[in-house]
């Protein structure tokens, strides 16, 4: 290893390489030997198979020893991170990135548009609303609530009147909410609180009195370990006691069901889409002039994904049943049995991604070639519509309402951060309502689409973003990164941080791998249960074809990925270590064989499998990184990220593959673990936790791949 002429970095260099030699999960001998005498390993026979679990004691956070060793192992990764030269001015170029404002999709009520805006000071985005050509004005501003800025708005549903609105408010990234009620016109909060309405799913009656709303129970009322499952349906009636809010729905049904709500305009129906997995959903409606208010099944017991709009005079279900693109049927709301139903919108090549009402008209934005399109079809007869759009951009929102004609598309891409765009369904007529603006040119940039094959012969695309100076010469260090499922697109989206390696002649690939909804729900089965390999096969081909095609070598090739996209790096790691220099894995899932016992885990069965069934175990057991780790095995540099407040992954599948890696690996390359205070999975984090994770992670992105940084005469080859 050299490393030029500048002696701080030579001596930070040698120092953090001598750290990363230190692999013992413990920085001390006293601590090493705790670990390997009063921490004895677990041994277990899963369905005929022995399972060994030799750090099963970091999956108790609660305990003084947990603590203590994440305390060592934060301080490990500062000595390491902090000690490299550029750092600083990494930070100051990413503070100026994310000290851009953020914009949210507008949403129209009568005469108001509501949306969230962060200035480029603020920690938190602010709930606002603007009237006509008023100047806009906030209504709920989560940054007095936290002086470190750990409180966000996680979400907000206006009543059809534009004069409350309902939100929901969460502490330290944690997701777990709380609803609140701002009148609109005096900005005062009303005395109505309900606890324990994360990621909640709101229906106003029309007159605004009330509405109908899923929260979890008390975590006092079921077993532990069940608060976060059990979401129901209630009704809550302003001025009334929430304590007191009848449930509606829900009752008796399997406790990860996880439903959502839609209202007709009129407020005779009420529209229940029960998600079951990301593969399989089902309808119910109910008539609410009727008493007791009672809610026929609409589509049941299919294997398909549904998802329902309730007009006064018909219902729409957005499906990929018998079209696995997605298209939309209509039935009468009186009679709405399946068999009856119309074809309103067809499946095309192209996969029907959301569907909104606006006025007399279905907006209905699709994916072609993993870029997003907008289309108008009217209600009743006439054209059909195509806004105009750039070409690969994602649409992120449609903001809109059904007894509306405006349309507020907010849309960015890889170099172009976002603008929203305000579309009249009614003629057509659109304009560019607002954007934001930030210190990039997109000018310097090339993005382009490749496609490349799989191991079993499949296409699949891949975006490539880099300079447009930048040519492939085998030498570029490059980023790979990637997701694939939940039926989640990975789209071309604006990364506050992307620029600062663009500009340092880095490469950035997103491959869509297989577990998506890129083309359709056959492309995210591809990817799902006992076909999972086929995405890290995806990812594992993107990287080979990188190699080929003289983009980069294994010196200088990166891979990253978050949640599901930390447990596909974590497998890409295990399975082809020597493909790699770095892996960033952040808030991954690691033990499949035990993740189903964290928090809501089991709401992931139905995508990853359930592994006290002995055939999804075996398929589990075969690629789950924690048990893929192997002695000896020269691993490349690995950066694990994840945060103390974590309700979806359980921040056990970091600590537990750290310290597995860490015992194993015979290279000197540094295996780091960054565990974050107050902060969840991710939504919600103030902007300077933000960026000093991001410093954190292109800190040592920069220092592995032997980029060379701005001011500094030499690097880390």
């Amino acid at each position: 290893m050299t490393y030029g002429k500048n002696t701080t970095l030579t001596v930070a260099l040698a120092l953090a390489s001598l750290i990363g030699t230190l692999r013992p999960v413990l920085a001390d001998q006293a601590g090493k030997e705790q670990s390997q005498v009063e921490h004895e390993a677990v041994r277990e026979v899963v369905h005929g198979t022995v399972v060994t679990d030799p750090f099963r004691w970091l999956e108790d956070g609660a305990s003084p020893a947990v603590k203590e060793w994440v305390r060592r192992q934060n301080s490990h990764t500062r000595r390491v991170l902090d000690n490299l030269p550029f750092r600083d001015r990494l930070r100051k170029r990413l503070l100026a990135l994310h000290r851009i404002s953020s914009l949210g999709t507008p949403v129209p009520r009568h005469h108001r548009v509501f949306y969230l805006y962060r200035r480029p000071e603020q920690n938190q985005p602010v709930l606002y609303v603007r009237e006509g050509d008023a100047a806009p004005r906030p209504l709920v501003d989560p940054n007095t609530l936290a002086p470190d800025g750990t409180v966000s708005i996680d979400w907000y549903f206006p009543d059809p009147t534009g004069s409350l609105v309902v939100y929901g408010l969460s502490e330290g990234g944690s997701e777990r909410s709380t609803l609140y009620i701002v009148s609109v016109n005096d900005g005062t909060r009303l005395p109505d609180v309900i606890p324990n309405t994360r990621a909640c799913s709101v229906a106003w009656l029309p007159d605004a009195t009330g509405f109908f709303y899923t929260r979890y129970p008390d975590p006092a009322a079921v077993p532990p370990g069940e608060e976060n499952y059990h979401r129901h349906v209630y009704f809550h009636r302003l001025g009334t006691d929430p304590a007191k809010d009848p449930k509606v729905f829900g009752e008796g049904r399997a406790k990860e069901d996880w439903p959502t709500l839609d209202i007709s305009p009129d407020g005779r129906w009420l529209a229940v889409t029960v998600h079951q997995g990301w593969a399989k959903s089902e309808v119910y409606l109910a008539d609410l002039r009727t008493t007791p208010v009672q809610f026929k099944p609409v589509a049941t017991g299919l294997d398909a994904v549904f998802t329902a709009i309730a007009l006064n005079d018909r219902l729409f279900l957005h499906t990929n049943w018998s079209a696995p693109r997605y298209r939309v049927l209509e039935l009468d709301p009186k009679q709405p049995e399946l068999a009856t139903a119309r074809e309103a919108v067809p499946e095309t090549e192209d996969t029907l991604e959301d569907v909104v009402v606006s006025g007399s008209h279905l907006v209905l934005h699709y994916l072609h070639n993993v870029s997003s399109q907008v289309r108008l079809v009217p209600l009743a007869q006439g054209d059909v519509r195509d806004v105009q759009l750039p070409s690969m951009v994602t649409v992120a929102g449609l903001g809109t309402s059904k007894s509306d004609t405006r349309v507020f598309v907010r849309l960015h891409s890889f170099v172009r951060p976002t603008e929203v765009h305000l579309v009249m369904s009614e003629g057509g007529k659109q304009e560019l309502w607002d954007r934001v603006n930030a210190p990039v040119d997109p000018n310097r940039y090339e993005v382009r689409q490749v496609w490349y094959r799989s191991k079993d012969g499949t296409k699949v695309p891949m975006f490539l973003v880099h300079r447009k100076d930048v040519r492939p010469d085998g030498r570029r260090p490059t980023v790979l990164y990637g997701y694939g499922g939940f039926n989640i697109s990975v789209t071309p989206r604006f990364w506050n941080a992307l620029p600062v390696w663009l500009d340092l002649g880095g490469v950035f690939a997103v491959a869509n791998l297989r577990g998506g909804s890129e083309f359709g729900e056959e492309w995210h089965r591809a990817g799902m249960l006992h076909n999972k390999q086929n995405v890290f096969d995806d990812f594992i081909a993107a990287a080979e074809w990188l190699i080929e095609n003289g983009y980069t070598n294994p010196s200088k090739l990166a891979a990253m990925g978050r949640s599901n996209g930390g447990l596909l790096v974590a497998a890409a790691l295990t399975q082809r270590p020597q493909l790699w220099r770095a892996i960033v894995c952040g808030v991954p899932l690691t033990d499949m064989v035990r993740y189903h016992k964290f928090l809501i885990a089991r709401l992931w069965i139905p995508e990853y499998g359930d592994p006290d069934d002995p055939n999804d175990f075996r398929y589990l057991y075969a690629y789950s990184p924690y048990h893929r780790v192997r002695d000896g095995v020269a691993y490349p540099a690995v950066l694990i990220t994840t945060a103390e407040s974590d309700t979806r992954v359980d921040p056990a599948h970091a600590r537990k593959f750290a310290a597995r890696l860490q015992e194993a690996t015979s290279s000197a390359r540094p295996v780091l673990l960054r565990v974050e205070e107050k902060a969840g999975h991710g939504a919600g984090k103030p902007v300077q936790k933000i960026v000093d994770e991001e410093t954190d992670v292109w800190s040592f992105l920069i220092w592995q791949l032997g980029v060379e940084f701005p001011g500094d005469e030499g690097n880390a080859e």
